[in-house]
């Protein structure tokens, strides 16, 4: 699959606007590093202050992005304005397009012809769980149901669409996480989010772990099951944009989280994992006598590697080589890595996707 070039965002962030409730998870000051407040189109003009002059050396493309809220949910007067302020920007050259995140349930014609009149080209939409039994306990207030009609809906309309799914929630299990993965996977999204579920100090799951009432992920847990989806959707050729939690201030110092599986490189600890897979499960066939010869594309060099060269310490740890040789060469697929002469594939032949016996 080959790369995208990912746009340069200028993000404004909305914490909690247009929220019709709170969902047990959330915290967004903790996440955004800003506090709640009642947006305005200034917002727009501050974040191109602050972003608006970004080094962008490959001409990618920019979006002006509406994060952390419900942007749908928002009053018709203050989308107008916020959509108003940021095609100022498209209109003078400095921005491509204007994107944003909103709940599906807030996906219908009547918002969307609303939106038509500007230059929005992306709508993610925070599905989180497609799994209705996992949606109840964590408070989202939709339905699996509300996620299919949204995405489709957004297609027509010819929006590129993406999808936010969180693993790890309340009630999740590894089969409702594959079950969600594999029904968004049908959708057919542009692009995926992934998200492990963190306790935020100040989010109601924060008194739920403090009760005993919820117990997260650990990191080597999350990291698994959003291996697992990076594999599920990668077979269906759906990118993953993202992993993990974007680092703010307070998730950095440990002052937000109270516990679970954040990590501010998860991302990288994913591939870490998916690469390390890929070569034990071809030298498990073949034991190596002498030294292990890893080639790889160099875009995925560091991911091999992992973080401290991690994997590299771990090979030498458990197959006791005379010395792990690892070389880049452009020419290999990034898909692929050769070990000890043999091609094999970075993401397996798949994992199991079948859904039977998953309650929803």
């Amino acid at each position: 699959m080959s790369a995208k070039i990912s746009p340069l965002i200028v993000p404004v962030f909305l914490p909690h606007a247009g929220c019709p409730h709170r969902c047990v998870f959330c915290d967004q000051r903790s996440v955004t590093g800003t506090a709640t407040t009642i947006p305005d189109a200034g917002a727009v003009q501050r974040a191109m202050e602050i972003y608006g002059n970004s080094r962008n050396p490959n001409n990618r493309l920019v979006q002006i992005a509406f994060y952390g809220g419900n942007f749908l949910g928002l009053p018709k007067k203050t989308i107008h304005s916020m959509l108003a302020a940021a095609t100022r920007f498209v209109q003078s050259g400095r921005v491509d397009s204007i994107r944003f995140s909103t709940r599906p349930d807030t996906v219908d014609d009547e918002h969307l012809a609303l939106i038509n009149e500007y230059p929005v080209s992306t709508v993610e939409i925070g599905a989180q769980s497609m799994s209705n039994r996992v949606l109840d306990r964590s408070r989202r207030g939709h339905r699996a149901v509300d996620t299919i009609r949204a995405v489709r809906l957004l297609k027509e309309f010819g929006f590129e669409t993406g999808v936010q799914m969180m693993v790890g929630l309340p009630g999740d299990d590894k089969k409702t996480v594959l079950h969600s993965g594999h029904r968004i996977a049908t959708l057919a999204p542009a692009f995926i989010r992934i998200y492990p579920t963190i306790v935020l100090a100040g989010s109601p799951l924060g008194r739920w772990y403090t009760q005993g009432r919820y117990h997260p992920l650990d990191l080597d847990g999350a990291v698994d099951l959003t291996k697992q989806l990076l594999i599920l959707f990668h077979s269906y050729r759906i990118p993953v944009i993202r992993m993990g939690l974007q680092a703010s201030a307070d998730l950095e110092t440990g002052s937000a989280v109270m516990a679970g599986p954040y990590h501010p490189a998860f991302g990288h600890l994913v591939y870490e994992a998916l690469f390390f897979d890929a070569i034990t499960t071809r030298l498990g066939a073949h034991p190596p006598d002498g030294s292990i010869d890893i080639v790889v594309h160099p875009r995925n060099i560091s991911k091999l590697r992992g973080l401290n060269n991690r994997n590299l310490q771990r090979l030498s740890d458990r197959f006791y080589p005379h010395q792990v040789n690892l070389r880049s060469d452009p020419g290999i697929d990034p898909d692929s890595i050769i070990v000890n002469h043999h091609r094999c594939p970075v993401y397996g032949e798949g994992i199991d996707t079948a859904t039977s016996g998953v309650s929803s």
